[in-house]
Parts: structure tokens; sequence; C-alpha cells
């Protein structure tokens, strides 16, 4: 059953959605505030990186199942089901502000005629569907049902999430909403779990904040294997051939970032105590990733006591492959390390440099390639593993740099190789290799 839809928010999360929902075949209209975000749309172009959307937008531009606009009544007025999908940031005291929620749903209240459900998408806390239905109320003065609907997407690779996802969860008090929400993902054929409102809420948080307990486990196991003698590939290895553990989210590196894992633990956390609770295993989770992201700082000065002058690159800004986004990145948390010392910095990503270059402007050298980046260097500190910074050889960092030094976060290669070709390589949760002291 094909619907007439409509997507408040062109975010990330509110245009991959709209965007591929349109191309299994129902109609969506994109509606934000942001006039220039829209007239870039209505261009086919993406103002977010995301491989593929770009194309689908315009397929489905072009075949009449997709339209964007700025004005709340051409989005909402005919509209079957309205899902919310607008940003949710962290505010001081670690909650979600819903600032953006609440006015996409006054802005639907006045405008909706169809009796639409009313879908939030976005990551809001336990209660937050209930309290969108009481806006609703308030300002349409009838009742329209909400559904809870969260989203577990991953930057860089959406679209396969969208159409190969594990699970669509839909969480409802209104049997018949649930059911048209769950009729609009019959096409992607996709297990669907069905759930109250609150539980549907607790899943979106409860799932992040698992994973990011993950990551946070084996950075923690990669610091005790570089002080036993351990090797993390290994130990990960066998751990994730374990089917109660899985190897997903088992890769030691520098700590997450984006916009999801930190803003989503400490929402989960805040959370905790309104009600009273003390959430002891995320409150480490976060300590542990605030370190990890200096881990590669710390590398640095274990061997060069002194950065100051001394010329250094970094190869990868963007939280993590595939995507331009920098939200807290460990790249910020080096680059701001670095400056402290002097350090000479040149940066490279094939993708989020500009956005870094609108923080830091002229403090950094910016290069086009990896090649560029890490000639004439001291150290290169590889950040994020892009697939042109991985299949970058031992042989082009010989080449080019004074004395190769690599403090790789990702552990893109492997000791063995680093020690045929006689690179000065330290990693994570990993014996060092060395062919020179360093001061």
């Amino acid at each position: 059953m094909k619907m007439k839809l409509a997507i408040a928010g062109t975010g990330y999360v509110g245009l991959v959605t709209g965007v591929t929902l349109s191309d299994v075949g129902h109609t969506v209209t994109c509606f934000d505030v942001d006039e220039q975000k829209i007239q870039i749309l209505k261009q086919g172009t993406s103002p977010i990186f995301e491989p593929g959307l770009e194309e689908m937008i315009r397929k489905n531009t072009e075949e009449g199942r997709l339209s964007f606009t700025t004005k709340p009544k051409i989005a909402y007025e005919e509209a079957e089901c309205i899902f919310i999908a607008v940003g949710t940031p962290e505010g001081q005291n670690g909650s979600a502000n819903l600032q953006y929620v609440e006015r996409a749903a006054i802005a639907i209240a006045k405008h909706a005629k169809n009796n639409p459900v009313v879908v939030i998408k976005s990551t809001v806390p336990v209660g937050t569907n209930e309290k969108i239905e009481k806006i609703l109320y308030e300002y349409s003065g009838h009742h329209l049902n909400v559904v809870s609907n969260p989203e577990f997407l991953r930057e860089g690779s959406a679209i396969v999430d969208t159409f190969s996802g594990d699970r669509i969860v839909i969480g409802a008090s209104d049997k018949a909403a649930g059911d048209r929400v769950e009729a609009i993902y019959k096409p992607l054929k996709l297990p669907i779990v069905r759930t109250d409102i609150r539980s549907a809420e607790m899943i979106k948080y409860a799932s992040n904040a698992f994973l990011a307990t993950k990551i946070s486990f084996i950075n923690e196991i990669a610091i005790l294997c570089e002080k036993t003698g351990a090797n993390i590939i290994d130990v990960a290895k066998g751990m994730g051939m374990d089917k109660r553990i899985g190897e997903q989210f088992l890769r030691a590196g520098i700590g997450f970032g984006g916009s999801c894992f930190p803003k989503d633990t400490n929402a989960l956390q805040k959370l905790a105590l309104d009600y009273d609770y003390q959430f002891k295993i995320l409150s480490s989770v976060t300590e542990v990733n605030h370190e990890q992201k200096k881990h590669l700082f710390h590398k640095a000065k274990q061997y060069f006591q002194d950065l100051n002058g001394k010329k250094v690159a970094i190869l990868g800004l963007s939280f993590k492959p595939n995507t331009d986004d920098i939200r807290e990145a460990p790249s910020l948390d080096l680059i701001q390390e670095l400056l402290l010392e002097g350090a000479e910095i040149t940066v490279y990503d094939p993708i989020a440099m500009e956005n870094v270059k609108k923080i830091y402007g002229d403090r950094l050298q910016y290069a086009s390639s990896v090649s560029e980046c890490i000639e004439d260097k001291e150290i290169a500190f590889i950040v994020t593993e892009w697939k042109d910074i991985r299949d970058t050889s031992f042989a082009t960092y010989r080449k080019l740099m004074r004395e190769p030094m690599i403090i790789d976060g990702r552990n893109c290669y492997s000791l063995e190789e680093a020690a045929k070709e006689h690179v000065n390589y330290i990693s994570i949760g990993r014996k060092p290799v060395f062919f020179k002291k360093f001061q």
C-alpha cells in the first residue's frame, strides 16, 4: 500500500528516511525551515555526504515521488503519515534538547488535515512521545496518534542499513496506528518488532549505549594488551568467535565519536538520574572514551618528549569513514593537543576537510592527498581509516617522510609488514615496531 508521507527535517536521519521511502514507492514530501538547504535539494544535490544518496534523490525527484518544501501547509496538509526527524542536540546538563521536536509537532498540529499518524523518528528520552501527543492535541483540538519508530542508521552505510537492516522497531499504544506504520515498511521485508511506546524509545538508547560499551571495553583491553605484550587483534578475534559476544564493535581504536553514541550515552545517564538511578557502567564508558581520544597524543609524547616545532601529519578527520561528520571526532582532540604543544600540523581527509577548516582556519595546513600530507613530516597519525589511507603502502611513508614514525589509531597495518618494511610503527593494543630511537 503506497502512502502520502511527510518528513519533518532534512538532516541526516530525515533525508535518508524520506529518500529511501520514496524509493520503495511512497510519495514523500520533505519539509525543512532551512531555505538554502531545500533549494540545494531541489537541484538534486545532497547537503550531506552519504554514498549513493544523491543519485537516489535525483532518481526519485525525477520520477515524481520525492519533493522538498519550506511550507508546512504543503508538506503536512494531505499527508497520511508524518515522520518527525529533527535534531535532538545535547543540552548543557546532558539531556536531549527537545525544542525542535516540539516545534515540529506544533506545525503539524496547525497544518495537518488528513488525521495522520505522527511518527517520532528522532532519538528522544523515554516519555517524549506521550508529551508530543499532548502538544498535538493542544494545538489541533483533536487526538492524533503518535508512534515511536527509532532509527538505527550508521553514517556512511545508511542506505544499506535501510534496505538490509536487522529490524524495524514500532512502538504504539494504538494498534491501527502501529499497523499503518508497519505497512509503510512492508516493501523492505525486514523483521518488525512491535512494542509499547516507552519500550521503543528505550530500545534506541539501550542499543547505542551497549555498542558504546563494547567499544570502550575493547579499548580498555587494548591498553592492557600493550602493558602485558598481548595482541589485541588476536584477542578480539578469539572473543568475537564466541556467538554470545559477536565480532562487531570489537575493533580497538581511539574512541567513538559522531552524533549518536556520545549524545545518547549522556542522555541515557541523565534519564537515569531523573529517575534517581546512577548508571555506573555508562559513566565508565564515557570516561574511558574521553581518555581514549587522547591516546595517540600520549603515545607521541612518550617517544617525542618535545613536540614543539615537530612537523606532523594527521590522516583522516571525520569520526569514521564514508562521512563528512566531525562531531565528537577524535581528530579534533588530537589537533587541539598538538596545537597546544606547538606542533606544525598538516591534515588530510577526502571529504571532511572543509568542516575542519571552518574551526581551525589557517592554524593548520591542508593537503589534497595522503602523499602531500606526509611529505617531509616526522610523525604521521592515522585517525580515520579511509580506503586511500589504508591503501597507502609503507614504502610511500618511507619514501616521503623524514624518518617514518607512524602512529596508527585504527590498526590499519600488520606488525609483520611494518617489520619487513623497516618502518617505525605504533598501533593500538599491540607491540610497537621500532628501528630508531626517538627523543
